[in-house]
Parts: C-alpha cells; structure tokens; sequence
C-alpha cells in the first residue's frame, strides 16, 4: 500500500487588507509517495501561499493538515520540517559566502546532525554534488557559482536530509530554457527513483507537463486539470 505523506482538508485562508479577501476555499488534497504534483495559475491566484500552508510555514485561517501521519500543531511544526519536508525557491536562498558543501549541510547542521569531515551527512552532501554533476565545485563559495550551478546546490540541500516531500516555488524561473530543462529533470528524476512525492507551483507549462498530477488554482480552489496523467 503506497503511503500517505500529507493530508489537507477544508483549508481556508483569508486576508484583512483592510477588508478580507478570501485567497483559498476548502483545499482538498491527498499526496501520496511517488506523487508529483503541479499547481498552476494566474499571479496572485494564492499558489505560493497554499505552497507555504502546506510546509507548514504558513498557517490556514482554517482546516486540517497532517504530514506522514501526523496532525499539524503550532508545537510540531519545526520537527516536522526537519523530519519530513524540503524547500526549493526561485531565488536559491543559498549563504552566498559558504561553499557549495557548506549549504548542502546546512539542513543537516539544523537537525544537529554531525557534518565533520567523514560523517554520513558529509558523505551524503559529497554523493549529492556528485549526482547534480558539481563534484569539482564543493569548496567553491556559492557567489562564484553561475544561477544554473547555485540551483543544483539548492536542489542536493533539499535531499540531503533524506525528505519525504519536496516543496518547490518557481524553482527555475529565473534560468534560461536549456538550464531549466536541466533542472526539472534531476528534480524529478531525483523524487521518482526515491519514491518521494512532490508538489511544484510553477507557470512553467513543460515543468506543469511533466508531473503525474497537474492542478490549476482558481477562484480559491482546485481543479484537476485533463492532462493529468493518472486522472
């Protein structure tokens, strides 16, 4: 039986600016391992917020969340991002002043894993910059690195605390095409030879086309779309 990573029920959320505007209405999703997921839609349609509500970096004004079983409390929030949960965002958010391996570790440093030289993070954080192909790039500071290398970066620190699910905002949008290509296949590739799941907000319609599940957020909701492989 393919496990369940996180359950959403009902989740609403509205702002008061100064009146409330109603962003997201009764969002519904199952995610299971093996699962990616596209949201799509309009610039201001909530696709980013509902991405943060879901990694527990945003709470909902309502509704029900659960992550690898586990009911989301205001107390659990940080175990469960350093047990269960990955970020990848548009704008890398790398320490531009850390080495390339440096950065990969830092997820594990949180975790107050060991990351001296020869411990198992170490080692991981090594195979990781192998597998995006940045092996000569380890001790290089991230400033030096162009956009295409620091999102590989991004992308080995988001698997190198073994997540179960990743959570990525745009992560090529500022990439050229070739670049981008490049990075959604070692994303995806990465997600489905691990049995992870994944859930992308991206305007990308090629990024959207390659993942299992496709939805597009309007007026607050979910809508399946038809090109969703496994409808």
């Amino acid at each position: 039986m393919t496990a369940k990573i996180l359950e959403a029920s009902d989740l609403k959320k509205s702002f008061y600016v100064p009146q409330e505007i109603s962003i997201l209405k009764k969002i519904t999703l199952d995610v299971f391992a093996g699962d990616t997921i596209a949201i799509t839609g309009r610039s201001g349609s909530g696709k980013s917020t509902l991405l943060q509500i879901l990694g527990t970096l945003e709470s909902p004004c309502s509704g029900f969340l659960s992550i690898a079983g586990n009911s989301v409390t205001r107390f659990n929030k940080s175990y469960l991002r350093r047990k269960h949960l990955s970020f990848m965002f548009q704008s890398f958010h790398l320490f531009e002043e850390y080495t390339a391996l440096e950065n990969i570790l830092m997820p594990a440093k949180i975790a107050r894993k060991s990351i001296a030289k020869g411990s198992p993070a170490y080692t991981r954080g090594l195979t990781l910059l192998e597998q995006v192909g940045l092996a000569d790039r380890a001790h290089f500071h991230t400033k030096l690195l162009s956009g295409g290398e620091k999102q590989r970066v991004a992308l080995a620190r988001a698997l190198c605390n073994d997540p179960s699910i990743i959570f990525a905002d745009e992560p090529s949008g500022n990439l050229d095409k070739q670049t981008s290509l490049a990075i959604h296949s070692l994303l995806l590739d990465f997600v489905n030879q691990s049995n992870k799941a994944l859930i992308v907000v991206t305007h990308n319609p090629e990024l959207a086309s390659m993942c299992k599940i496709h939805y597009d957020l309007h007026e607050g909701q979910l809508h399946k779309n038809s090109a969703s492989s496994n409808n």
